[in-house]
């Protein structure tokens, strides 16, 4: 259990330097920089709803495909 907690901060810690690093590094402004990662963002989650409403509508068929009465 120690040890796992260890590794959690590990990972933590590593990511806040790694995160910190890259910001301070990165050739934009600091606003330029939020509205890409904004843009970025949103683009992701459009795709994630986008392939969400894909899958449902073809549950939904499916669904309603073993619904139906079968012909014998």
């Amino acid at each position: 259990m120690r040890r796992m907690f260890g590794f959690l901060i590990g990972i933590g810690v590593g990511g806040l330097v790694g995160a910190t690093i890259a910001l301070l590094l990165t050739p934009e402004s600091g606003e330029e920089l939020r509205g890409m990662i904004r843009a970025r963002g949103e683009n992701f989650f459009n795709d994630v709803r986008h392939a969400a409403d894909e899958r449902r509508i073809e549950l939904r068929q499916r669904l309603e495909e073993m619904r139906a009465p079968r012909e014998e």
